[in-house]
Protein backbone atom coordinates (compact mmCIF):
# COMPACT_ATOMS: atom_id res chain seq x y z
CA UNK A 1 0.00 0.00 0.00
CA UNK A 2 1.28 3.50 -1.08
CA UNK A 3 0.59 5.96 2.16
CA UNK A 4 2.21 8.97 0.38
CA UNK A 5 4.68 11.45 0.75
CA UNK A 6 5.20 14.83 2.81
CA UNK A 7 8.29 16.32 1.05
CA UNK A 8 9.99 18.52 3.37
CA UNK A 9 11.52 21.12 0.94
CA UNK A 10 14.30 24.06 2.05
CA UNK A 11 13.36 27.08 1.63
CA UNK A 12 16.64 30.28 0.55
CA UNK A 13 17.65 32.11 3.59
CA UNK A 14 17.16 35.53 2.30
CA UNK A 15 17.49 37.05 -1.41
CA UNK A 16 16.69 36.07 -4.83
CA UNK A 17 19.61 33.59 -5.19
CA UNK A 18 18.18 30.13 -5.78
CA UNK A 19 21.48 28.27 -7.21
CA UNK A 20 22.50 27.36 -3.65
CA UNK A 21 19.13 25.47 -3.99
CA UNK A 22 19.72 21.82 -5.55
CA UNK A 23 18.81 20.90 -9.09
CA UNK A 24 16.91 17.79 -7.71
CA UNK A 25 15.06 19.82 -4.81
CA UNK A 26 13.64 22.27 -7.47
CA UNK A 27 12.74 19.37 -9.90
CA UNK A 28 10.72 17.54 -6.95
CA UNK A 29 9.40 20.73 -5.58
CA UNK A 30 8.27 22.40 -9.08
CA UNK A 31 6.68 19.20 -9.91
CA UNK A 32 4.28 19.13 -7.01
CA UNK A 33 0.64 20.55 -7.37
CA UNK A 34 -0.04 20.21 -3.35
CA UNK A 35 1.88 22.35 -0.53
CA UNK A 36 1.41 22.89 3.61
CA UNK A 37 3.44 26.05 3.86
CA UNK A 38 4.08 28.79 6.98
CA UNK A 39 3.16 31.76 4.81
CA UNK A 40 1.30 31.17 1.38
CA UNK A 41 2.78 34.42 0.09
CA UNK A 42 6.54 33.38 1.10
CA UNK A 43 5.76 30.37 -0.93
CA UNK A 44 4.25 31.54 -3.92
CA UNK A 45 7.42 34.35 -4.06
CA UNK A 46 9.67 30.92 -3.72
CA UNK A 47 8.60 28.74 -6.11
CA UNK A 48 8.27 31.42 -8.56
CA UNK A 49 12.18 32.02 -7.74
CA UNK A 50 13.02 28.42 -8.40
CA UNK A 51 11.00 29.03 -12.12
CA UNK A 52 9.56 32.20 -13.68
CA UNK A 53 6.91 30.00 -15.60
CA UNK A 54 5.01 27.75 -12.90
CA UNK A 55 1.68 28.45 -12.54
CA UNK A 56 0.58 29.13 -9.34
CA UNK A 57 -3.03 29.03 -10.19
CA UNK A 58 -2.48 25.66 -10.61
CA UNK A 59 -1.29 24.90 -7.19
CA UNK A 60 -2.67 24.56 -3.76
CA UNK A 61 -1.94 25.85 -0.93
CA UNK A 62 -2.36 24.69 2.55
CA UNK A 63 -1.32 26.93 6.17
CA UNK A 64 0.20 25.51 9.23
CA UNK A 65 -1.09 26.02 11.93
CA UNK A 66 0.57 28.06 14.42
CA UNK A 67 2.00 27.18 17.94
CA UNK A 68 -0.09 27.80 20.90
CA UNK A 69 0.64 29.90 23.28
CA UNK A 70 2.83 31.70 20.76
CA UNK A 71 0.69 32.24 17.65
CA UNK A 72 -3.30 32.22 17.60
CA UNK A 73 -3.87 28.77 16.45
CA UNK A 74 -5.58 28.47 12.74
CA UNK A 75 -6.20 24.80 12.66
CA UNK A 76 -5.86 22.02 14.82
CA UNK A 77 -4.91 18.40 14.65
CA UNK A 78 -7.92 17.39 12.56
CA UNK A 79 -7.61 20.03 9.84
CA UNK A 80 -3.92 18.66 9.70
CA UNK A 81 -4.80 15.46 9.36
CA UNK A 82 -7.44 16.70 6.53
CA UNK A 83 -4.38 18.64 5.18
CA UNK A 84 -2.32 15.53 4.87
CA UNK A 85 -5.45 13.01 2.77
CA UNK A 86 -3.84 14.10 -0.03
CA UNK A 87 -0.95 12.19 0.70
CA UNK A 88 -2.49 9.40 2.76
CA UNK A 89 -3.82 8.31 -0.65
CA UNK A 90 -1.01 7.89 -2.22
CA UNK A 91 -0.17 11.00 -3.62
CA UNK A 92 2.69 13.85 -2.96
CA UNK A 93 2.46 16.71 -0.76
CA UNK A 94 5.47 19.42 -0.28
CA UNK A 95 6.12 21.47 2.89
CA UNK A 96 7.53 24.61 2.75
CA UNK A 97 9.45 26.92 5.66
CA UNK A 98 8.99 30.32 5.19
CA UNK A 99 12.97 29.96 5.30
CA UNK A 100 15.82 27.43 5.65
CA UNK A 101 14.30 23.48 6.18
CA UNK A 102 10.96 22.67 7.50
CA UNK A 103 10.72 21.76 10.83
CA UNK A 104 13.40 23.59 12.06
CA UNK A 105 12.58 26.41 15.16
CA UNK A 106 9.24 26.76 12.75
CA UNK A 107 5.39 24.90 13.42
CA UNK A 108 6.30 22.24 10.02
CA UNK A 109 7.22 19.66 13.23
CA UNK A 110 3.95 19.47 14.44
CA UNK A 111 2.74 18.73 11.11
CA UNK A 112 5.99 15.94 10.55
CA UNK A 113 4.93 14.04 13.82
CA UNK A 114 1.21 13.85 12.67
CA UNK A 115 2.10 12.71 8.73
CA UNK A 116 4.14 10.05 11.23
CA UNK A 117 1.22 9.03 12.95
CA UNK A 118 -0.77 8.66 10.20
CA UNK A 119 1.90 6.39 8.60
CA UNK A 120 2.73 8.78 5.78
CA UNK A 121 6.14 8.61 4.11
CA UNK A 122 8.23 11.75 5.42
CA UNK A 123 11.34 12.64 2.69
CA UNK A 124 13.78 15.52 4.00
CA UNK A 125 15.79 17.13 1.04
CA UNK A 126 18.70 18.48 1.49
CA UNK A 127 19.33 22.23 1.29
CA UNK A 128 20.06 25.65 3.42
CA UNK A 129 20.38 25.63 7.26
CA UNK A 130 20.87 28.46 9.47
CA UNK A 131 21.48 26.40 12.66
CA UNK A 132 24.01 24.27 11.22
CA UNK A 133 25.78 26.68 8.98
CA UNK A 134 26.55 28.72 11.74
CA UNK A 135 27.84 25.86 14.14
CA UNK A 136 29.52 24.45 11.05
CA UNK A 137 31.75 28.30 10.40
CA UNK A 138 32.09 29.04 14.56
CA UNK A 139 34.64 27.01 15.62
CA UNK A 140 33.16 25.88 18.06
CA UNK A 141 32.56 22.12 19.10
CA UNK A 142 30.25 20.18 16.34
CA UNK A 143 30.40 17.06 18.59
CA UNK A 144 28.45 18.50 21.38
CA UNK A 145 25.93 21.10 21.05
CA UNK A 146 22.43 22.28 22.29
CA UNK A 147 20.05 24.44 20.02
CA UNK A 148 17.55 26.53 22.79
CA UNK A 149 15.44 28.14 19.91
CA UNK A 150 14.25 31.64 20.69
CA UNK A 151 14.54 33.00 24.27
CA UNK A 152 12.61 34.92 26.01
CA UNK A 153 11.02 38.67 25.17
CA UNK A 154 10.98 39.58 28.70
CA UNK A 155 14.42 41.35 29.01
CA UNK A 156 14.99 40.05 32.89
CA UNK A 157 13.96 36.68 31.78
CA UNK A 158 16.17 36.86 28.57
CA UNK A 159 19.29 37.56 30.62
CA UNK A 160 18.24 35.04 33.13
CA UNK A 161 18.18 32.24 30.26
CA UNK A 162 21.55 33.88 28.79
CA UNK A 163 23.20 33.23 32.21
CA UNK A 164 21.76 29.43 32.44
CA UNK A 165 23.07 28.93 28.65
CA UNK A 166 26.07 30.20 29.08
CA UNK A 167 26.70 27.98 32.58
CA UNK A 168 25.84 25.32 30.51
CA UNK A 169 28.05 25.63 27.59
CA UNK A 170 30.93 25.56 30.54
CA UNK A 171 29.27 22.13 32.58
CA UNK A 172 29.26 20.65 29.31
CA UNK A 173 31.38 21.81 27.23
CA UNK A 174 29.12 21.65 24.26
CA UNK A 175 27.83 24.52 21.73
CA UNK A 176 24.98 26.44 22.77
CA UNK A 177 23.09 27.61 19.80
CA UNK A 178 20.18 30.23 19.78
CA UNK A 179 18.52 32.80 18.14
CA UNK A 180 15.75 35.56 17.72
CA UNK A 181 13.73 37.38 15.13
CA UNK A 182 15.71 40.08 13.55
CA UNK A 183 14.07 42.90 15.14
CA UNK A 184 15.00 42.10 18.09
CA UNK A 185 18.45 40.75 17.39
CA UNK A 186 20.32 43.78 19.37
CA UNK A 187 18.69 43.64 22.00
CA UNK A 188 19.38 40.15 22.68
CA UNK A 189 23.31 41.05 21.72
CA UNK A 190 23.27 43.90 24.22
CA UNK A 191 22.06 41.34 26.89
CA UNK A 192 24.34 38.73 26.27
CA UNK A 193 27.18 41.45 26.26
CA UNK A 194 26.18 42.79 29.39
CA UNK A 195 25.45 39.38 31.07
CA UNK A 196 27.96 36.78 30.04
CA UNK A 197 31.60 36.21 31.60
CA UNK A 198 34.74 38.09 29.31
CA UNK A 199 36.05 34.85 28.46
CA UNK A 200 33.23 33.28 27.16
CA UNK A 201 33.57 32.98 23.66
CA UNK A 202 30.43 33.80 20.97
CA UNK A 203 29.74 33.76 17.50
CA UNK A 204 27.60 35.67 16.01
CA UNK A 205 26.69 34.59 12.56
CA UNK A 206 24.45 37.31 10.50
CA UNK A 207 22.71 36.89 6.84
CA UNK A 208 24.17 33.52 6.62
CA UNK A 209 24.21 32.72 2.58
CA UNK A 210 23.54 36.37 1.32
CA UNK A 211 26.58 38.65 0.11
CA UNK A 212 26.21 40.52 3.78
CA UNK A 213 26.88 37.17 5.26
CA UNK A 214 29.01 37.72 8.61
CA UNK A 215 29.98 34.65 11.06
CA UNK A 216 32.67 36.12 13.85
CA UNK A 217 33.64 33.84 16.78
CA UNK A 218 35.42 36.12 19.94
CA UNK A 219 35.46 36.05 23.59
CA UNK A 220 32.57 38.69 25.23
CA UNK A 221 35.47 41.08 26.03
CA UNK A 222 36.20 41.48 22.34
CA UNK A 223 32.82 41.78 21.04
CA UNK A 224 32.81 44.83 23.84
CA UNK A 225 34.97 46.86 22.06
CA UNK A 226 33.49 46.13 18.44
CA UNK A 227 29.52 45.78 18.43
CA UNK A 228 28.02 45.09 14.92
CA UNK A 229 25.16 46.79 14.05
CA UNK A 230 22.80 43.73 13.58
CA UNK A 231 18.71 45.19 13.83
CA UNK A 232 16.07 43.23 11.26
CA UNK A 233 19.53 41.21 10.43
CA UNK A 234 18.40 37.33 10.55
CA UNK A 235 21.29 35.78 13.20
CA UNK A 236 22.66 32.79 14.86
CA UNK A 237 24.00 32.95 18.51
CA UNK A 238 26.46 30.65 19.81
CA UNK A 239 28.28 30.29 23.26
CA UNK A 240 30.77 28.12 24.09
CA UNK A 241 33.64 27.60 26.82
Amino acid sequence: MNNGQLILIPNLLGGDDTSIIAPQVKEIALALKHFIVESEKTARRYLKKLDKSVNIDEIEFYVLPRPKGKFKTRMDRNEMIEMLMHASMGGKIGLISDAGCPAIADPGSLLVAEAHRQGIDVIPLPGPCSIMMALMASGMSGQAFTFHGYLPIDKYERQQAIRKIEDKAKRDYASQIFMETPYRNQHLLNDILAVAHPDTRLCVATDISLPTQSIVTLFIKEWRTMKPEIHKRPSVFILSK
